[in-house]
């Protein structure tokens, strides 16, 4: 893996906030909005968390799985690439990538264990080994990620606000439920989280934020997205949505 993010393949794909959240046009045919895009996306990273705390791997895993699945559906339409099967999927592959190996014989199990009810969850192991061809060429192979974790860690131990750093990391592993890990650094993506917590908390850290001399608009920007976030979080929940944006896949277009 690549050490410095602005020479790897994780800098060189980020894009523009207007061209992350584009449904794909089979998934229009089948009724697909925007909103049922982000709710099946959300619900996917909640579906790989879920199942990592099974296989017990940790959160770094996860954040790879996820933003892996988050990068499919730029370039794939759901109705082509099932979320209930890229989800695990992506698991998998993130596990090799991030050299905490998880047995595909293991993901399954679980996934039955978990939606025992549930037909449509209902994969074998030649399913997520055949998925993980197809998301690898979705990729491009490109498997390089990085995340704000470790700059949180230097930012929080520099600005010496150590009290706020376990809200700091509920801020951070909350940004994958969002697409913010494809548009921007995740260094930013850390301050903006500190941010957050600093205004909440009532800590003053804006001589500290001066001396980093970073971009406080782009940093505020995150934040606003982020709080965004929480309001539609509230807005879009429910079992039903859910099952009302997996039933469109299901349908003929």
């Amino acid at each position: 893996m690549s050490s410095n993010f602005w020479t790897s393949s994780h800098f060189r794909q980020l894009m523009d906030p207007e061209d992350v959240d584009v449904v794909q046009q089979l998934d229009k045919d089948r009724g697909i909005t925007l909103e049922d895009f982000k709710l099946i996306k959300m619900q996917m990273a909640n579906y790989i968390a879920k199942l990592a705390q099974s296989v017990k791997v940790r959160q770094r895993v996860v954040a790879t799985a996820i933003t892996y699945m988050r990068r499919v559906y730029i370039r794939k339409s759901m109705s082509e690439y099932d979320p209930r099967l890229v989800a695990p999927t992506c698991l998998y592959l993130a596990s090799k990538a991030e050299e905490s190996t998880v047995q595909a014989r293991a993901l399954v199990f679980y996934i039955k264990k978990l939606y025992s009810n549930d037909e449509k969850f209902k994969f074998e192991i030649k399913d997520i080994l055949e998925m993980e061809m197809k998301i690898l060429e979705a990729l491009n192979y490109y498997l390089v990620v990085f995340h704000p974790y470790r700059s949180l860690s230097q930012f929080l131990q520099d600005a010496g606000v150590h009290d706020v750093n376990s809200w700091c990391r509920g801020l951070v592993n909350d940004t994958y439920k969002m697409d913010l890990i494809l548009m921007h650094p995740p260094h930013l993506i850390a301050l903006a989280c500190i941010y957050i917590a600093s205004v909440y908390r009532e800590k003053d850290v804006t001589a500290w934020f001066e001396e980093l001399r970073a971009d406080m608009n782009v940093v505020k920007n995150i934040s606003m997205e982020i709080l965004d976030f929480y309001e539609e979080q509230h807005r879009l929940a429910g079992e039903d949505r859910t099952g009302a944006a997996f039933s469109k896949l299901s349908s003929k277009p």
